[in-house]
């Protein structure tokens, strides 16, 4: 049935582009929890200049984000020069660069949930941790998880389709390139181009779809942690 609605180069997007924000999601929920902990606890004077440079990809045109990631992957730069010395491969038009930009442009959209969640956390339950003798780590598994679930949840959700649905530093990164680069709103983008109508709204129609779902899901989550809240 795929292959009555899609391309083989469709379907080959759409595989990249879950691939590119499988690997993106999962490597966010491993080093977001701790900075978003750290961001909610943390009293430093250099605090909101860390804030903003989270938050920066928010506001920030992609379009700019993509120039200067660019630039930072170019063979010329020390972390481009360093990445073609360590692995043969430049990182422009790679889906590794397009991995880092993900990584990147994704990240407020994992931080916040997590570091709103855990700036209401209720201390009490830190602290009957603490009398019981649970370490930092087993503290995090066993209570500060369970307490944050949803917002977890949330935060993997949003991460996952921002970096399905981004377009603007994926062009500037990745281009066009069929297999390597071309994610599912480069591969609308080009459909559109070509004059390929039909394909194009089999594709836009699928984004909007996966939208709507995904954000029953999350208000679904938000209005079951409210119950819950209520009835406690």
């Amino acid at each position: 049935m795929l292959n009555q609605l899609f391309t083989e180069l469709d379907l080959s997007a759409i595989y990249l582009t879950l691939k590119l924000a499988g690997i993106t999601t999962f490597i966010l929920l491993i080093f977001c929890p701790p900075l978003a902990w750290w961001l909610a606890r943390s009293k430093v004077f250099f605090r909101p200049f860390v804030e903003s440079l989270v938050a920066l990809p928010l506001v920030l045109p992609p379009t700019v984000l993509g120039f200067y990631l660019l630039l930072s992957f170019s063979p010329e730069s020390s972390l481009g020069s360093f990445w073609l010395k360590m692995t043969g491969n430049g990182l422009a038009f790679s889906f590794s660069g397009l991995v880092i930009a993900s990584l990147i442009y994704s990240l407020p959209f994992v931080v916040q949930p997590l570091q709103s969640a855990f700036v209401n956390l209720d201390k009490s339950y830190l602290e009957v941790a603490k009398t019981l003798g649970f370490g930092p780590i087993k503290t995090f598994y066993k209570v500060i998880i369970p307490m944050t679930l949803p917002s977890f949840i949330i935060a993997a959700s949003l991460g996952f389709a921002h970096t399905v649905g981004e377009f603007g530093v994926v062009l500037m990164i990745g281009g066009n390139i069929p297999g390597e680069t071309q994610v599912l709103s480069i591969a609308l983008f080009d459909h559109v181009e070509t004059l390929q109508y039909e394909q194009a709204h089999t594709l836009a129609f699928s984004l909007l779809a996966f939208s709507m779902l995904l954000l029953m899901f999350i208000y679904g989550v938000l209005q079951k942690r409210q119950q819950r809240l209520n009835n406690g």
